[in-house]
């Protein structure tokens, strides 16, 4: 909201201005969760209770991971993003890149719990990587044109 409160005007007055016309614009039609009713809250009604069921709704995110942790998820996960690759340089490179991660975590301690992360056998992924490959596709060769015979031949 880039407008602000005109002098002289409650402020309570102000805002139900502002609720009054956004409404006949039609900013609050079809919003998500319109005429249904609110969650029950069951539990404590605390801001500590309310991260941890805002951190519920959202999506798995390492980011909220204390490194150590984010760490061990990004080990679950990369077979997962290695199946997304298109070649096996670029398979052995994110490995490689991981297993560095994962050294140098257990040479400096991360933040959180103790690390319990091991690394990946590079091998096993690309063998991983090349079951997970459709077949390829044999494309049987194009039929060679009839042979031209030369215009002096054509022409008698």
């Amino acid at each position: 909201m880039t407008q602000r409160k005109p002098e002289g005007m409650a402020f309570e007055t102000w805002v139900e201005h502002q609720i009054r016309t956004a409404d006949e614009r039609g900013d609050f039609a079809d919003l998500p969760g319109a005429g249904k009713p609110l969650p029950k809250r069951d539990g404590p009604e605390d801001t500590y209770a309310w991260a941890l069921a805002w951190a519920r709704r959202q999506e798995p995110d390492a980011s909220f991971l204390p490194p150590s942790l984010a760490l061990g998820r990004e080990r679950d996960d990369l077979p997962r993003r290695l199946a997304a690759l298109t070649s096996e340089d670029r398979v052995r490179a994110a490995v490689r890149e991981f297993n560095d991660r994962v050294a140098a975590a257990w040479r400096q301690p991360l933040d959180g719990p103790p690390l319990v992360v091991r690394m990946h056998d590079e091998e096993e992924r690309v063998a991983e990587w090349w079951a997970d490959r459709p077949a390829p596709v044999e494309v049987p060769p194009a039929p060679e044109p009839p042979a031209r015979r030369s215009w002096w031949r054509r022409w008698r």
